[in-house]
């Protein structure tokens, strides 16, 4: 195993990101939390906490918050937690600030609402010179936050980059399992972020556990077919980040994907969900774009067109449900 990078950075200091920081630290490793305002980074460094999104978990000291990007041009990897529809922005901005061929982790789980792409995709175009791996698995913040055993796809082109990355942040409690296919891992989390609003949907309107079984099982086809045909393969999919990271979003309140799919099967607004909400729901940017490439690569995607379409308000929860229901017999095939 490669020697660990001793220094790291962390992009976006909401929950996820302020977690990964601090599996970093636990790790023994240097890290530089950037945050978007200057406000939060002022007061995680005052408190060790991060309150506006992991109250009550004493930050490790090895974590220092910034809001100037210029502070990264120390760390020797950077792990990137922007919102998908950030990403872009926030990628520009730190470009400028770290060396050709330094490795940087895309851990946000999203397809760019405007060009359809990946966030490895995405990163490729804004910062070519740099050497790109994704993080993605089974992985509540609050649990990482708090070091309860979890294990992550660490998936990276380049073994050796693959082996160093895994080293910096690996230990007995955060346990990454390293893979080649960066596609299979990232549009595996995409697809589960919009799943978990049907399953919500499904507990919300109490329509049983059976439903819920289908629809997770269901919905992993979906998954499959649409990272195959992305470039894929169907073996990451029965891995971590993909039916492990699936099982788990699908069932707890705690996905903030599947609380708002709850909401909704109770009966309550969309906008009036987003608006008592601080952190972002990828899964309700992602599932118009997920349904428009379903159709451009004439990928079978029932369950989310549904969810597509009660998003955007084109049906209501029955007429979602009806529709689902009212499909075809067919052979159970993926």
């Amino acid at each position: 195993m490669n020697a660990p990078f001793t220094t790291v950075g962390v992009l976006g200091g909401g929950a996820w990101g302020t977690a990964l920081a601090q599996a970093a630290a636990l790790a023994g490793r240097d890290v530089t939390l950037w945050c978007r305002r200057r406000d939060q980074a002022v007061g995680i460094g005052a408190r060790q906490e991060n309150a506006d999104y992991l109250p009550g978990v004493k930050l490790d000291r090895r974590i220092r918050a910034t809001s100037d990007m210029r502070e990264l041009k120390r760390c020797e990897a950077v792990f990137s937690v922007a919102p998908a529809q950030h990403t872009r922005d926030v990628l520009s901005q730190l470009g400028e600030h770290i060396s050709d061929g330094a490795p940087v982790v895309m851990c946000s789980k999203g397809l760019e609402r405007e060009t359809h792409k990946l966030m490895s995709e995405v990163l490729s175009e804004v910062i070519p010179h740099a050497r790109g791996a994704a993080l993605s698995g089974p992985s509540f913040a609050s649990e990482v936050a708090a070091g309860l055993p979890t294990a992550v796809t660490l998936a990276c082109p380049d073994r050796s980059l693959g082996e160093q990355l895994v080293a910096t942040i690996g230990r007995p409690q955060f346990r990454p399992y390293l893979s080649d296919d960066v596609i299979g891992a990232e549009a595996a989390g995409a697809v589960k972020n919009v799943l978990a609003i049907a399953c919500g949907v499904v507990e919300g309107r109490r329509l049983g556990r059976n439903a819920h079984a289908a629809l997770i099982t269901r919905g992993m086809a979906e998954m499959t077919r649409f990272a195959v045909k992305l470039g894929g393969k169907a073996e990451t999919l029965q891995g971590l980040c993909g039916i492990g990271d699936l099982v788990l979003t699908c069932s707890s309140n705690e996905s903030r994907n599947m609380s708002l799919g709850v909401a909704l099967g109770k009966g309550q607004r969309l906008k009036h969900i987003l608006a008592d909400r601080r952190g972002v729901t990828e899964g309700v940017a992602t599932a118009p774009v997920l349904s428009e490439l379903s159709d451009r690569l004439e990928i079978e995607m029932p369950i989310t067109k549904a969810v597509s379409a009660l998003l955007s308000e084109q049906s209501n929860v029955d007429q979602a449900i009806e529709a689902l229901l009212a499909r075809p017999f067919k052979e159970e095939t993926a």
